[in-house]
């Protein structure tokens, strides 16, 4: 982890993890703003954050489909739930279609934590994992959990007409799904899961295509379009930019 910079993420309990990819913290506990480059991940956050100049407040985070730079501010503390597409519709309950590279800001209270919640990662992680387990649902569209399954064995990889073969459901209706609770395609999101699992191979010096990649020249252009910048300069990570990259080194 950067010295300046603090960041944890850990993989949900198995109760949990068709819903939920990683639970995690972030804080900057300097007096300077943190440039980071958000990538799109394929994943859903929420985040429950305060810092020296904001309030306490929880925001729910949507799908993005090309990269993004930010400030995190001083003295900032946030934790973060990173969920699954399966979640969007049985956790949340709701549609994020209308925050695709967007966000909205959600009520303080929201699963009843609190500005006086927990404070050590720790103990968020249990407050959180009991929250989601109190809301898992007694009955899952079948159809839908094993799509999501295969997207993610595939890393994006099957062809839409691949998992509307093995899943039983049309490629228009999981499509619907797809734009109406998520705001894409599914092809698009697939992509983007694709770009993901590349990161990967880039994290460990790996800079040639992977993942049916079709040529070096696709794969720059891919890497650039969700990151900002070719391979080389993505694997460099000056200044720890690209936090996504630097987690996946540690593992």
């Amino acid at each position: 982890m950067h010295s300046n910079f603090v960041y944890k993420f850990v993989k949900p309990e198995a109760t949990i993890s068709d819903f939920v990819e990683s639970i995690g913290m972030f804080q900057n506990p300097t007096d300077s703003p943190k440039e980071v480059v958000v990538m799109p991940d394929g994943r859903v956050d929420l985040f429950f954050s305060v810092s020296a100049s904001q309030p306490y407040h929880v925001t729910l985070v949507g799908l993005e489909t090309f990269p993004e730079t930010r400030n995190v501010l001083p003295h900032t503390h946030t934790f973060v739930v990173s969920f699954k597409p399966l979640a969007v519709e049985y956790i949340l309950k709701l549609s994020i279609a209308d925050i695709i590279n967007s966000a909205k800001e959600l009520p303080h209270d929201y699963w009843e934590f609190t500005e006086d919640q927990p404070k050590d990662f720790e103990a968020f992680c249990q407050k959180v994992t009991s929250k989601i387990i109190s809301l898992l649902p007694q009955n899952i569209d079948n159809r839908k959990r094993k799509l999501f399954d295969l997207i993610y064995a595939s890393n994006g990889s099957a062809t839409v007409k691949q998992l509307a073969d093995e899943v039983g459901w049309s490629s228009r209706q999981i499509n619907r799904y797809f734009n109406q609770t998520l705001g894409l395609s599914l092809k698009a999101y697939c992509t983007i899961l694709r770009f993901r699992k590349s990161l990967e191979h880039i994290a460990h010096g790996k800079l040639f295509p992977e993942e049916d990649f079709t040529d070096q020249t696709y794969f720059i252009k891919e890497i650039k379009k969700f990151s900002g910048v070719v391979p080389k300069e993505l694997s460099k990570n000056k200044n720890d930019r690209f936090v996504l990259l630097s987690v996946l080194k540690q593992r």
